[in-house]
C-alpha cells in the first residue's frame, strides 16, 4: 500500500520531501527513474542504479516535485526548498 501511495503521488507529480535513507522507498517504488535527487552518501548508489542523477548537494529540487536532502545538517536549506 505505501509503494502505491508513492506511486501515485509520483506520477501525478506531486510534492514528495525526501532525506537521509528516505529515497530507499523511492527505490522500491521504482520511480526514480531520470529524476534528480540527494541522498545520505550510503544510499548514492542505490538511487543511481534505479535511473536518478544523482547529486552530492544541500538540496536538489527535480521538476517533477520531488525535493531532497542529504542529511539533518541540511535540514535549514531544505526547509527552505
Amino acid at each position: 500500500d505505501v509503494l502505491n501511495f508513492v506511486r501515485h503521488f509520483a506520477y501525478k507529480h506531486k510534492p514528495i520531501f525526501s532525506i537521509c535513507h528516505g529515497p530507499q522507498l523511492l527505490v522500491n517504488a521504482d520511480v526514480l527513474h531520470g529524476k534528480d535527487i540527494t541522498a545520505v552518501a550510503q544510499v548514492a548508489v542505490d538511487v543511481k542504479n534505479a535511473g536518478a542523477n544523482y547529486f552530492d548537494e544541500e538540496v536538489v529540487i527535480d521538476s517533477s516535485g520531488l525535493i531532497s536532502s542529504r542529511t539533518p545538517d541540511d535540514l535549514p536549506a531544505f526547509n527552505q526548498a
